[in-house]
C-alpha cells in the first residue's frame, strides 16, 4: 500500500521530524488561497502514487499568486505515468544549500531492515544506484538492538560534518525508523532532506509504502487506503480467493499454483513474450474461479492472447475446464486462447474443451510459443 506526500509527512510530524508548512488543495481557488496565505514563493505539487513528478510538470515554483493559479490549472488533471492529478499540496518554499537522501527498506539478504543514505538527493534514488552505486551508503539495522546513538551518528558523519547537524540527524534518523517499526512499513524515504540557510534539517518530500500484510493491526494507515484500479483488481481477486498481479506484458496467463505460474512466466520470456500478469487460481480451484479468473484476464485491455496452463495435483482439470466453458458461454470473448491441461482428471478435462473446439497443446513450451505466435 502506498500514500500521497502529504499523508507521509503529516506522519513525520507526529514523529516531530520538521517539515514545510503546506496546504492540500483541490482546486484553482483554493491553491490561490493557500499561497496567499503560506506567503510567496510557494511549491505547488502534484499528489499521485508516481515518481518522476518534477520530470513530468508536476511540481511548479511559483513566486506570484497569478503563478500559483496557472501552475495549479496545468497540474490538476494532468497525467502523470497513469494517473489523474485529483490535488495538490502547496507547500512554503524553502533556502537550502544542499540536497541528501535518506530511506528505510526491507533487506531480504540480511533479513533486516536497512538504512540508506546518500549526499546525492533531490533526484530519483534508482537513478543514483544505476549510474553511481558507491555514492547510497547501506547499513543493516540488528533488529534486537534497532537504530543505536551509535549507528546513527555512524550513519549522520558519512553525510556530515558540521556537529549541529550530526546530532539533528541522529535525532531524525531515530525516529524515522521508529516510524517503519510502528507503522509496518516496507519503504520510508526522505527526498530530499535539505539543509536550509540557517542549518536546519527539513524533510522536503517523504515517501511511504506500507506492508499490505499488516494493515489488519493498522486501522489508521488502512483508512487512508487509495488503490488503484490495479490494487483494486488484486483486492477483488484475493477476495475471490485469487492471486493476481499486472504486469506489462500482452499474454494473460491462468495457472494453478504460485511455482507454476512463475514459471509459465519465465517459459513465456525465454521464448520472446511478455505475460501480462500473474495469476494464481490456487491449488483447488472450483468453475466459478475459472470464471472470475476470464473476468480479470479480458479486463487488461493489453491482453491480447490467453494462456491456461493447469497441472492438476489437488487441482482437477475437468473442474478447470467446466468452469472455462462456462465462462464463455456467459461472456463475449474476442481473442485467442492456448490451453495446456495435465494431471489430475486431464483426460476428462480435454474432452471437455475439445467439444469445444478450443485448442490445446501438450507441453508448456507449445502453449508458451503458440501464445506469442499468436500474438505475432
Amino acid at each position: 500500500m502506498k500514500i500521497h506526500e502529504y499523508q507521509a509527512k503529516e506522519i513525520f510530524s507526529r514523529y516531530s521530524i520538521p517539515v514545510t508548512n503546506e496546504t492540500l488543495c483541490y482546486t484553482v481557488d483554493e491553491v490561490a488561497a493557500a499561497a496567499q496565505k503560506l506567503g510567496m514563493p510557494v511549491v505547488v505539487k502534484a499528489q499521485v502514487h508516481a515518481g518522476g513528478r518534477g520530470k513530468a510538470g508536476g511540481v511548479k515554483l511559483v513566486r506570484t499568486i497569478e503563478e500559483a493559479r496557472a501552475a495549479a490549472g496545468k497540474i490538476l488533471g494532468m497525467d502523470i505515468k497513469g494517473y489523474t492529478v485529483g490535488k495538490v499540496l502547496v507547500a512554503q518554499g524553502v533556502k537550502f544549500n544542499s540536497e541528501f537522501y535518506v530511506g528505510l527498506t526491507i533487506d531480504r539478504n540480511s533479513k533486516s531492515v536497512i538504512f540508506m543514505a546518500s549526499a546525492e538527493g533531490g533526484v530519483e534514488i534508482e537513478e543514483v544506484a544505476k549510474e553511481n552505486p558507491d555514492a547510497i551508503y547501506k547499513f543493516v539495522i540488528d533488529p534486537d538492538l534497532g537504530m543505536s546513538d551509535f549507528l546513527a551518528r555512524k550513519i549522520a558523519f558519512k553525510l556530515f560534518r558540521d556537529m549541529s547537524l550530526v546530532k539533528q540527524a541522529v535525532d531524525l534518523f531515530r525516529k524515522l525508523y521508529q516510524i517503519f517499526i510502528d507503522t509496518d512499513a516496507s519503504l520510508v524515504e526522505i527526498n530530499p532532506l535539505v539543509v536550509t540557510n540557517d542549518g536546519k534539517l527539513l524533510a522536503l518530500d517523504g515517501k511511504m509504502n506500507f506492508d499490505d500484510n499488516a494493515l489488519y493491526r493498522q486501522p489508521e494507515i488502512e483508512a487512508i487506503n487509495e488503490p488503484t484500479e490495479d490494487e483494486k483488481k488484486e483486492i477483488a481477486a484475493k477476495n475471490s480467493g485469487l492471486t493476481y498481479i499486472r504486469l506489462d506484458g500482452n499474454i494473460g496467463c491462468m495457472v494453478n499454483g504460485a511455482g507454476l505460474a512463475m514459471a509459465t512466466m519465465d517459459v513465456i520470456k525465454y521464448f520472446g513474450g511478455n505475460p501480462a500478469n500473474f495469476l494464481d487460481i490456487g491449488g483447488s480451484s472450483s468453475p466459478q474461479k475459472v470464471i472470475d479468473a476470464m473476468n480479470l484476464l479480458l479486463s487488461d485491455k493489453n491482453v491480447k492472447v490467453i494462456m491456461i496452463n493447469i497441472f492438476g495435483g489437488i487441482t482437477r482439470c475437468d473442474d478447470v475446464a467446466r468452469g472455462l466453458i462456462t465462462a464463455l458461454d456467459q461472456m463475449k470473448v474476442n481473442i485467442p486462447i492456448v490451453i495446456r491441461l495435465s494431471g489430475t482428471n486431464a483426460e476428462e478435462g480435454l474432452r471437455i474443451i475439445k467439444e469445444k473446439n478450443l485448442p490445446t497443446v501438450g507441453s508448456l513450451s507449445e502453449a508458451a510459443q503458440e501464445a506469442i505466435r499468436l500474438v505475432n
